[in-house]
């Protein structure tokens, strides 16, 4: 593995004063699709909002491109290359999809041919977004807010994308379209993905490599070719 775009070293965090990240490390490198595996309530999503800078790391080292991350904040983060769609998506019911997506825009700078080129990338991948460019985003089901949600992300001109269970309560013929995309951002190369995932399915398709968690901490990682019905009842399974 090439030298890794992010880097988390056994890093803790506590919520409430109870212990939930026990010296997380895992890595992405650039380039890479990478699952975070584990039951519910075992640490994934609050390792996520550690990264985002949204939960407070007691312990351990956390960077990014080799840049320390700590005492940065949540809105330098992103400046910086890191996107999140965090779980529930928080897209903005009251606005359209048009309006939504343009607030992904304004994370950079660029001009208006340049926009115009990001958010034809972005219907190319959702094409339905285009379709509904003038609804709000309240009347979209889920799984069109989740393509909403991850192109928003992806105007913001991320490096790392961050993505908390993208899957979740989606019809499966949308997880095959995100997971269509995921595929199709991999092949075009240079863009990160660090997913948190319970699906062993959708992991098998689209990651590289994964991480499973248990408990606060990582109790298995490797090659997705090692991700084997064993290894999901050893380490996944309730």
């Amino acid at each position: 593995m090439s030298a890794p775009l992010l880097h988390l070293g056994a890093v803790e965090a506590d919520i409430g004063g109870s212990r939930i990240l026990r010296g997380v490390t895992l890595d992405v490198a650039p380039g890479e699709v990478v699952c975070l595996m584990g039951r519910n309530g075992v640490g994934k999503t609050t390792t996520l909002r550690a990264i985002m800078g949204r939960r407070t790391v007691r312990a351990g080292e956390l960077s990014f491109e080799g840049k320390s991350l700590q005492g940065v904040g949540t809105a330098d983060r992103a400046r910086a290359g890191l996107g999140y769609v965090p779980q529930g998506r928080d897209i903005f019911p009251h606005l359209t999809v048009g309006e939504n997506l343009r607030i992904g825009l304004l994370m950079h700078a660029r001009s208006r041919a340049e926009a115009q080129a990001d958010l034809e990338r972005v219907y190319t991948l959702f094409p339905v977004l285009k379709s509904m460019v003038a609804r709000k985003g309240g009347v979209l089901s889920g799984g069109q807010q989740q393509q909403l949600a991850i192109a928003r992300a992806l105007l913001t001109r991320p490096r790392l994308l961050l993505l908390d269970e993208p899957t979740e309560g989606i019809q499966p013929s949308i997880i095959e379209e995100i997971g269509a995309m995921l595929q199709g951002l991999k092949r075009e190369g240079g863009l990160a993905i660090l997913l948190v995932e319970q699906f062993v399915d959708f992991c098998r398709d689209v990651a590289d490599r994964f991480y499973a968690m248990d408990r606060g901490a990582i109790t298995y990682s490797g090659g997705v070719a090692e991700l084997t019905d064993e290894i999901v009842r050893q380490h996944l399974q309730v």
